[in-house]
């Protein structure tokens, strides 16, 4: 037999850069445009949100009864530290007379509970929140439940 050599002609490289740019393209358009429409909620946005008509809730009945200065000698006597605390009682408005009498007996129940006060106690960063809650619990014990709804310090310094 013959030799009959078919001369192929060698195939011509396919360019593997336009099909990979479009993809490319393709890519970065969609992403774009998903982006695009779930920043602006035109898919999964969230429902339409109504405005309610500002109205002012009504003011709990309450009222402040002032607890008058307390001065308390800290440490042992050369050292002249003291603390001084000023604080108003937050109560129902029904029970202001009732706690108003008995501010005797709170000034001397805050007066026992912060004699015993260590100095170092005092200057944790804590400590305010922690004496707020001892004291608000003690003059609670001493108005009776229900009367006092909560203590706030005005003033509070170590000297």
């Amino acid at each position: 037999m013959a030799d009959t050599a078919v001369e192929q002609a060698p195939a011509p490289r396919k360019s593997g850069w336009l099909p990979l740019l479009a993809g490319l393209l393709l890519a970065v358009g969609l992403g774009g445009g998903g982006f695009f429409a779930a920043y602006s909620g035109l898919i999964l946005g969230h429902p339409p949100q109504v405005e309610e008509a500002a109205t002012a809730s009504p003011l709990p009945d309450i009222a402040f009864v002032p607890v008058e200065p307390i001065m308390i000698p800290l440490g042992p006597a050369g050292q002249n530290q003291h603390l001084r605390i000023v604080s108003e009682i937050e109560v129902a408005k029904p029970h202001a007379a009732e706690v108003t009498l008995l501010l005797p007996r709170i000034r001397d129940v805050m007066n026992s509970y912060l004699r015993a006060v260590e100095v170092a106690d005092l200057q944790d960063p804590a400590a305010l929140v922690r004496f707020r809650a001892q004291i608000l619990r003690r003059v609670q014990t001493v108005t009776g439940e229900g009367r006092v709804r909560d203590l706030l310090i005005t003033e509070f310094m170590l000297n």
